[in-house]
């Protein structure tokens, strides 16, 4: 890396990170608004990153295009727990796992996640690969986010292991037709042949069985939803307020889903505001 310097964070990085994380278009944006000044900025230093490498795997290029990018990542990721930075990113990053003792590990993992995309196209992966690409993209995140939230006990980390699985599996059904354009299908490979449901994107898109195989996948994804509402219970109330509210938003997405059904899946499901404010009132402010 160049020009790393062991930085605090100054109000234009903050800036810098918070116009990503808006220019992102995601009501996570408008969610995080929730918490104090401090754990607000950490989760968008954390998103802002998720994004970046998020943004590499999607890029067009090839594998050998990528794969520097996503390494000079990771040196930049043992860098933080060096406390050297090279931009308004990592320099917040550092601020967050000073103040939040965020590990290292779980920053890797988002890394490992976008390279499975990055490295190959994912076509009907078997349940095992799914499982470990969910948590990888979304789990490791949640656990990162739990102690930004203030709970870095056990049980929250259960918490994220539920819920970034429930979350990660309710966009693989959201997005269908978006990553059928792209030539990938995350449903799992099990499921397909059980209902005889073809592996090529569009094709599936097409079957019959389809409906059998996204009614199996919500059905998981809203038994992960009440595994991580169990153990939210267990939790400090407060800390887990944007952890419900989250929860909250992507279970009335499945719950969207599921009475549109699966015959258009281009038909893009979404929340109206009315609800994203009822949601936020009820789970978010005041709790």
């Amino acid at each position: 890396m160049n020009d790393v310097t062991r930085p605090g964070v100054a109000p234009c990085d903050l800036d810098a990170v918070e116009a990503i994380v808006r220019a992102s278009g995601t009501s996570f944006y408008r969610g995080m608004r929730i918490l104090p000044p401090d754990q607000r900025h950490a989760m968008y230093a954390i998103y802002a990153f998720c994004r970046i490498v998020d943004d590499i795997a999607d890029d067009e290029s090839d594998f050998g295009t990528k794969l520097p990018r996503l390494v000079a990542w990771r040196e930049r990721i043992a860098g933080l727990y060096r406390g050297e930075a090279d931009g308004p990113v990592t320099r917040s990053l550092v601020a967050a796992v000073k103040r939040f003792t965020l590990r290292q590990v779980d920053f890797i993992a988002v890394i490992d996640g976008m390279q499975m995309d990055a490295e190959s196209v994912i076509v009907a992966p078997d349940l095992a690969t799914l499982d470990l690409y969910c948590d990888r993209v979304a789990a490791a995140v949640g656990r990162l986010s739990v102690r930004v939230f203030g709970d870095a006990s056990p049980v929250a980390d259960r918490v994220a292991y539920a819920l970034g699985r429930a979350l990660q599996l309710t966009n693989i059904l959201r997005d269908l037709a978006e990553d059928a354009e792209r030539g990938r299908l995350y449903l799992p490979r099990e499921y397909l042949d059980a209902a005889a449901v073809p592996h090529d994107p569009n094709a599936a898109l097409a079957a019959p069985g389809l409906d059998t195989v996204c009614a199996r996948v919500a059905a998981l994804a809203r038994s992960y939803f009440h595994d991580a509402e169990s153990a939210m219970a267990a939790c400090d109330r407060r800390a887990m307020r944007p952890a419900r509210l989250m929860g909250a938003t992507y279970a009335a997405i499945l719950q969207r889903l599921e009475r549109r059904g699966w015959r258009h899946p281009e038909h893009r499901v979404s929340l109206p505001k009315w609800q994203k404010l009822w949601l936020a009132m009820r789970f978010g402010v005041g709790r």
